[in-house]
């Protein structure tokens, strides 16, 4: 198991690569570079594309032609001054592999527009994010898990069938009209002002005993988790349900009771542990998937300031250090997270072992 987890990690590396290198060359032809959005509002013009015109090389910013458009009025001394800030006084393949050099030393370098370090930025971050993913994700598989455990026992059952029209209609909600909904509903929209319109915390977190900051803490982040959880929530049972049909129908688990042996032994014995190995398959999916996938969105709704609008805002700007560093970060966290849902497959069932397979 430790070579197979070795090989796991080694093989991070040439992917975290892939995903540079696919970055760094769209980036190439995408207008309306950093240059050209500091050029846009020295003009007063405001608007980058309309400054750059349809240059489709004009506007490289991270290695094209710099024949700017947009800067006739601007002496050439200071558009050269700022492309050696920037260093897209280098070519592309040079400025790459400095890149490259630097993030296998997690260094990010700095925003180009806030004056602060990448890592200080995904640092400031990273709570809002984790809090929506980590949590969201528990709470889907706290009650998917066991739902999905209960419909498989009472399948074509009324509780089967009333429990499905519920996933189903979850499912088809998006999360963003579900987060509007709650807003709507608990936040003081039309209803009830039950819960926070916005942030992580209270102003006066602070001030706040632990006990009340912890009440604090999941009194505002109810909404959002709910939010994000919806999706996943529905997929998730259906998922266990299924998993669990099929085991059930077996048989080893028909020789099982033919022994003797109680449902409950039979089932939470032996049914459960083969039943979950594809819940667990299915987990980094779900954690990157609300991690990343929903958080844009939801953040923006709830007025979080996490991630999702951190890697939307630099990418609107062009500010391409948060954007690489902030896809690294990304790549990274998905790969780890994969790698131990690898662990948890063995931990689940020893009988696994992915360097026979591979061999």
């Amino acid at each position: 198991m430790a070579a197979y987890v070795l090989r796991r990690l080694l093989l991070v590396i040439p992917t975290l690569i892939g995903i540079l290198v696919i970055n760094f060359a769209l980036v190439q032809f995408v207008p309306g570079g950093p240059i050209e959005q500091i050029m846009a509002r020295l003009e007063g013009s405001g608007d980058v594309f309309a400054t750059v015109g349809g240059g489709g090389d004009a506007g490289a910013g991270e290695g094209g032609e710099r024949d700017y458009v947009g800067a006739r009025g601007l002496p050439p001394e200071f558009i050269a001054d700022l492309e050696r800030q920037f260093g897209f006084d280098k070519p592309p393949l040079e400025r790459f592999l400095t890149m490259l050099w630097n993030y296998a030393r997690f260094d990010f370098g700095e925003s180009y527009f806030r004056s602060i370090s990448v890592v200080d930025l995904v640092i400031e971050k990273l709570p809002v994010s984790i809090t929506l993913g980590l949590w969201s994700t528990l709470a889907a598989y706290l009650v998917s898990i066991p739902l999905g455990i209960r419909k498989a026992v009472r399948d074509g059952t009324p509780f089967d069938t009333w429990t499905s029209g519920i996933i189903i209609v979850g499912y088809a909600i998006p999360g963003f009209l579900f987060a509007i909904l709650l807003l709507v509903l608990f936040a003081g929209g039309s209803y009830w002002q039950i819960f926070p319109l916005r942030g992580l915390t209270s102003d006066n977190f602070d001030a706040l005993s632990p006990l009340a900051k912890v009440a604090d803490y999941f009194w505002h982040i109810t909404l959002p988790v709910l939010a994000s959880t919806i999706s996943a929530f529905a997929t998730l049972t259906l998922l266990t349900k299924n998993s669990f049909l099929d085991e059930i129908r077996k048989q080893y688990v028909m020789t099982a009771r033919a022994k003797g042996l109680s449902d409950g032994r039979v089932f939470y014995g032996h049914v459960f542990r083969n039943a979950m190995l594809i819940v667990i398959a299915g987990f980094p999916s779900v954690f990157v998937g609300v991690f990343f996938g929903g958080s844009l969105i939801i953040e923006t709704i709830f007025s979080l300031d996490g991630l999702g609008r951190l890697l939307f805002e630099a990418a609107v700007s062009r500010d391409y250090p948060v954007v690489f560093g902030t896809l690294y970060i990304f790549g990274l966290i998905g790969l780890v997270v994969a790698i131990l849902s690898d662990l948890a497959y063995v931990w689940v069932d020893p009988r696994i072992d992915f360097e026979r397979r591979q061999g």
